[in-house]
């Protein structure tokens, strides 16, 4: 069976689907609702599953279902183009039933607010938009996925919102726990609740399914989980927090879009907005069919509804996979750290990799260079010169699957 499972490891710490050969424990876990949690349901392509039903139904009555919910959650992988069609076809039918709708994004920390603001309101256009919000900082998946929500917001001037914090307060989190944050600092971070069992037992299996760096085994996974659970909270929290507050700012349902992994049982940022609230809500997650699979069994408790879609071969758009970083003194972007997964790995780089130029042109910017590496399809080639241990280095980056679809963040 094709394994769903959250990474919650290396640098980013981000929380995504990840594609794995190999039973997946996360399906079927008891947890959630207690009187579903002891029951199961099959999921074949194509279909909607009422969990509450334990069958299949129609779109437009999950739809109508969702009319009296403030807050309707839709998991995503994040480079999976058919789960960003399902959120943008989920987004138009409850403007059709409901025009008071607006739209939660985990792409982007509060910070940049304005940028999602001119969008909206159809100030910027499409590369305005990528270099003010600065899209492939905040974010390291092609523009591309998302360009169909994007579109139809704009279209109808939906409101959009920054939902997350700054990556670098969930790291200090994740190293120091929540008290070494300023005072400042945590007004953009409620505190975590870190006593939930379930949401701690369902982490856990995900972290313990996880293919960890061997640095992270041994004596050190209990302090590994911990920072990890102290980071997966933070995030969940922030963005509940942030859910909220966008409800209370427009009196509409609020469409919140986030990786999976923070939505899977009702037990992420759905429970922790729930908890502030009480207001009702509903949770979609999509699970991909293996092609040689019929059916995938999953826990009712998993979501309110679950979508059933075909297993793709290979991400529309590629991931280049480069974590990119400037200092202080030197104008060229530097390789953060040993490639992890897209197509850069395996194919050279190391960390500490100082890029001199791509394609023979210089760049100084690294949301400009990720723009210039975000155009680059299937099949094709990059040339990269660096600068190593002070010696040139060239690396011909070729733009070629690894054999599995790529999920990590």
């Amino acid at each position: 069976m094709k394994k769903i499972s959250v990474i919650l490891i290396l640098i980013f710490m981000a929380s995504v689907l990840s594609g794995i050969e190999q039973e997946d424990k996360t399906l079927t876990l008891k947890l959630g609702n207690k009187k579903l949690r002891d029951k199961t349901m099959d999921v074949t392509p194509g279909k909607i599953y009422s969990a509450q039903e334990g069958r299949a139904v129609p779109f437009a009555k999950m739809i109508m279902e969702m009319k009296d919910s403030d807050f309707v959650y839709v998991g995503e992988t994040h480079n999976s183009l058919p789960m960003h069609d399902i959120q943008t076809k989920i987004i138009q039918a409850l403007y059709e039933q409901d025009r008071n709708v607006s739209v939660g994004l985990e792409m982007f920390p509060v910070t940049y607010q304005e940028a999602l603001n001119k969008w909206s309101m159809g100030i910027l256009s499409e590369d305005e938009f990528i270099q003010e919000s600065q899209w492939y900082v905040n974010w390291n998946f092609n523009f591309g996925f998302y360009k169909g929500v994007f579109k139809f917001a704009k279209d109808c001037k939906i409101p959009l919102y920054a939902l997350n914090a700054p990556r670098e307060l969930i790291t200090k989190i994740r190293m120091q726990g929540w008290d070494a944050l300023s005072d400042e600092e945590k007004e953009i971070i409620p505190n975590p609740d870190l006593s939930h069992e379930d949401h701690k037992a369902l982490i856990r299996t995900i972290f313990e399914s996880a293919e960890l760096p061997h640095q992270m085994k041994g004596k050190g996974l209990e302090m590994a989980f911990a920072g990890l659970y102290r980071a997966q909270s933070a995030w969940d929290e922030v963005m509940a927090f942030n859910a909220v507050r966008v409800q209370n700012i427009e009196n509409k349902k609020v469409v919140v879009l986030a990786g999976s992994g923070h939505l899977l049982y009702n037990l992420g940022i759905n429970r922790r907005a729930s908890e502030r609230t009480r207001r009702p809500f509903k949770t979609i997650i999509c699970i991909e069919i293996p092609e040689s699979e019929s059916l995938v069994t999953v826990a009712r408790t998993l979501a309110d509804y679950v979508w059933g879609i075909p297993e793709e071969k290979m991400p529309a758009f590629p991931s280049v996979g480069l974590r990119l970083k400037k200092f202080e003194g030197l104008d060229n972007p530097v390789i953060e750290s040993q490639p992890i997964d897209g197509v850069a790995l395996n194919a050279g780089f190391e960390k500490g990799d100082i890029i001199l130029s791509v394609d023979g042109m210089s760049f100084f910017d690294v949301n400009e260079l990720r723009i210039y590496l975000a155009q680059f399809k299937w099949d094709e080639e990059v040339k990269f010169k660096l600068l190593r241990d002070a010696r040139p280095v060239e690396i011909a980056l070729k733009f070629t699957p690894h054999g599995k679809k790529e999920r990590t963040d």
